[in-house]
């Protein structure tokens, strides 16, 4: 399981940052609240694609296309973060397509 927590430095994360969790079963968004937040998590057979952005300067976003789920959608992160995510559920999945 790894977790990827924004930059408190971007827009929409400076008191609780965004997360992304990837672990064995999928990717979880927690998105902290003073007094309640959102948390979504779609299994890795749910997941269609996966696109980052990358600016020259800036921080970096990643937006994970699902199948009748919606997007997962999150910014602040450094581009190795971005990398590192696109990776391993690229990876993740195909460890899925393989098992069938």
């Amino acid at each position: 399981m790894e977790t990827f927590i924004a930059s408190r430095l971007t827009a929409g994360n400076k008191v609780f940052p965004a997360e992304i969790v990837i672990d064995q079963h999928g990717v979880t968004l927690k998105i902290p609240g003073l007094f309640s937040g959102n948390e979504t998590t779609v299994p890795y057979t749910r997941i269609s694609s996966v696109d980052i952005t990358c600016p020259f300067i800036g921080y970096s976003s990643i937006v994970i296309s699902t199948t009748g789920e919606g997007n997962i959608r999150a910014h602040g992160f450094r581009k190795s973060q971005v990398l590192r995510m696109k990776n391993l559920i690229l990876a993740k999945i195909n460890e899925e397509q393989a098992a069938r």
